[in-house]
């Protein structure tokens, strides 16, 4: 969605806006399915010349856990915080945005702040447990049948006492 800031680059003033976004092109292998569109609301404010894009983003996931595989729903929210100009002073500053031919591009904006705000690790819970690396049982449901291993230099004579 293209929003047309033509009235604010000419002088102070807010103007507000919200949008919905598909997120169908957006594929992170922690995300099993978007429950609900990119939802975002906020506010352009011009104040001396500067442009200034405050807001949220919000959406429903189901997430897949990276330590025990189990699905889970999440409600996420993003903030939006970022400033609009005519010209980029810094290629690689992921807070400015451009402004051309009056109008922003919403859904780059938005697209940026969920990426951005994703977290690098999707987990059910903070104390996820995981699974067992030799039965694959998910350790959050109790502990699993296998014999704990030994951080001894002498496990390996144990092998010994198990085959007679």
């Amino acid at each position: 969605m293209r929003l047309n800031v033509q009235e604010l680059l000419r002088g102070d003033g807010v103007l507000p806006f919200s949008c919905e976004l598909d997120p169908a092109g957006l594929d992170f292998p922690s995300i099993a399915r978007y429950r609900s569109p990119l939802r975002a609301a906020g506010s352009i404010r011009s104040q001396a010349g500067l442009l200034e894009l405050r807001g949220e983003v919000r959406v429903s996931l189901d997430c897949l856990c990276d330590r025990c595989g189990r699905e889970y729903g999440r409600e996420a929210a993003f903030s939006l915080d970022t400033v609009l100009a005519d010209e980029h002073q810094d290629e690689e500053d992921p807070d400015v945005f451009l402004v051309q031919d009056d109008c922003v591009d919403l859904d780059e904006i938005v697209t940026t702040a969920f990426v951005l705000g994703l977290d690098s690790k999707a987990l059910c819970r903070p104390d996820c447990k995981g699974v067992c690396p030799r039965c694959g049982h998910n350790l959050n449901d109790g502990p699993c049948a296998c014999r704990p291993e030994a951080d001894s230099p002498f496990a390996v004579l144990g092998q010994l006492l198990e085959e007679d």
